[in-house]
């Protein structure tokens, strides 16, 4: 059976989504952080920013997803709750990075990997998980801004 392509009725207006969907997530190394508050300690060690792996904050047996203790240093806090309506291969996507940024090391092999060591930018990993939260926060924007499909017949 052939796929169903409906013809929208504002046919220009899912264009520039789709526009601005592709910028977002094409660039998402290089957007502008998600302004989430780190607390840190005031002076830098050399493992300031290297991670083991990264969980959400708890209290009590609550999770608290608006905040993420990055390693034993870093917490940041501030995540909006529509950063997990943006869901990759069905979980939210800052979980997604969550889960695959941490040291892990393969049973059979006793391979090590380690993503401190994908970047000399020791911020990298913290970055790119504000700039996950930004991108996240855009997507959900720009898709609950579409305007209803309204199809018309050709």
């Amino acid at each position: 059976m052939l796929p169903r392509i409906p013809f929208a009725g504002d046919f220009w207006a899912f264009i520039q989504a789709g526009r601005d969907l592709a910028n977002w997530h094409l660039y998402y190394e290089t957007v502008e952080p998600y302004p989430l508050h780190e607390s840190m300690p005031l002076l830098e060690a050399d493992d300031t920013y290297r991670i083991q792996k990264m969980a959400f904050a708890k209290q009590g047996k609550d999770v608290d997803k608006s905040v993420i203790r990055y390693n034993s240093h870093i917490t940041l806090s501030g995540i909006p709750p529509e950063t997990y309506d943006y869901i990759v291969n069905g979980k939210p996507a800052l979980e997604w990075i969550m889960e695959r940024y941490q040291i892990t090391t393969d049973k059979d092999s006793g391979i090590r990997n380690d993503p401190n060591d994908w970047s000399d930018n020791p911020r990298y990993i913290l970055d790119l998980l504000k700039r996950i939260v930004r991108v996240s926060v855009e997507t959900v924007r720009i898709v609950k801004g579409l305007p209803a499909l309204n199809e018309f017949k050709a």
